[in-house]
């Protein structure tokens, strides 16, 4: 028995009880919780911020008069 105290004592540092461990949880949970609520902020501001492109004009007032051309009438196309 007394043999194997100088083992145990090398060793002890690494052994983990269990208040180590919910502290390490804790920490974790409260660092992903930070990162979702980040993303979810930023998720916000993106929907709000393409609401708004959408409700705008991209039209330019030459693209409405243009007409479609047909671009496939061409050497690379074999049409005969």
């Amino acid at each position: 028995m007394l043999s194997n105290y100088p083992v145990i004592f090398l060793f002890s540092p690494f052994l983990i009880n269990q208040a180590n461990i919910v502290i390490v949880l804790i920490i974790v949970v409260v660092i992903f919780s930070i990162l979702l609520l980040l993303g979810v902020r930023k998720s916000y501001k993106l929907k709000k911020e393409n609401e708004k492109l959408n409700s705008m004009n991209t039209k330019m007032p030459d693209e409405e008069e243009e007409n479609y051309k047909d671009f496939t009438e061409g050497h690379m196309y074999d049409n005969k």
